[in-house]
């Protein structure tokens, strides 16, 4: 199934879609909020656009795990020794689709020896949906239209177009983005972020604070297939299957 990576993207961005679709039903009608043990909030579109994508990447690929952040929460961690995974945020930007703000996504990504190499974002609220199966093989449709290439720009001489954090912007990224010269700052849920990168719309996109690593994955995948770059503070590259699944602070940059 690997072999043809054209068509595995295509049946993990209609699995995507269909839970883009069970989170917007749900985001149209009143809904509960629970917090994990974590503190951060949970809602009942998280789980089924969770069962929905598993059940899909299970039918469709059956012999790859899947680590899943709902899943995890619940203490269910998968055996990644393989090398190869899922790796999957049903909805990122919870506080967005909690505050209605629409900004909140849809994640699916492939991991291949530490390094995302597909990836799928739908964001729901937008109709948009962006996917990456390999180098230069970014694109992104809106409702069921043709899918556009897109590409990562290079940097504008009038300044830099930065989107950082709506809901998890710290001083210390304040401070960091103040290095460089800004034409524009523009706030923005999710991992929408990387994909304003991946489009050619923004330029730099610095995190410093925490993430997981479903926070970003397929995110990741999009933005380096337009020819972007995510890395460290000190410009190595983001590794997965990371125990406790954290990231390192990191600055997603366009070409």
């Amino acid at each position: 199934m690997l072999s043809d990576r054209k068509k595995l993207c295509e049946t993990i961005t209609d699995i995507a879609l269909k839970a883009g679709e069970k989170i917007l039903s749900i985001y149209n009608e009143d809904f509960d909020v629970s917090l994990k043990g974590d503190q951060s909030p949970v809602t009942e579109a998280d789980v089924a656009a969770e069962k929905i994508i598993i059940d899909g990447l299970l039918k469709a690929t059956p012999d790859i795990p899947i680590l899943a952040e709902e899943s995890v929460a619940g203490g269910h961690i998968p055996d990644l020794s393989g090398g190869t995974f899922w790796l999957v945020d049903p909805l990122d930007g919870t506080r967005e689709f909690v505050h209605k703000r629409g900004e909140f996504t849809v994640n699916i990504a492939l991991i291949e020896n530490g390094r995302p190499t597909m990836g799928v974002i739908n964001v729901p609220a937008k109709d948009i949906t962006y996917f990456a199966f390999a180098a230069g093989e970014a694109w992104m449709f809106e409702g069921r239209e043709t899918p556009i290439r897109i590409s990562a720009r290079t940097t504008p001489a009038d300044g830099l177009t930065v989107v950082a954090s709506r809901s998890h912007r710290t001083p210390e990224t304040d401070h960091y983005i103040a290095k460089f010269k800004v034409a524009e700052l523009v706030s923005a849920g999710s991992s929408l972020k990387l994909c304003l990168l991946a489009e050619g719309k923004a330029d730099l996109y610095p995190r410093l604070g925490r993430t997981m690593e479903w926070d970003i994955g397929a995110g990741q995948a999009i933005l380096e297939a337009a020819g972007g770059s995510v890395e460290t503070l000190e410009g190595a590259p983001l590794k997965y299957g990371k125990d406790g699944y954290d990231n390192p602070d990191f600055v997603a940059k366009g070409k």
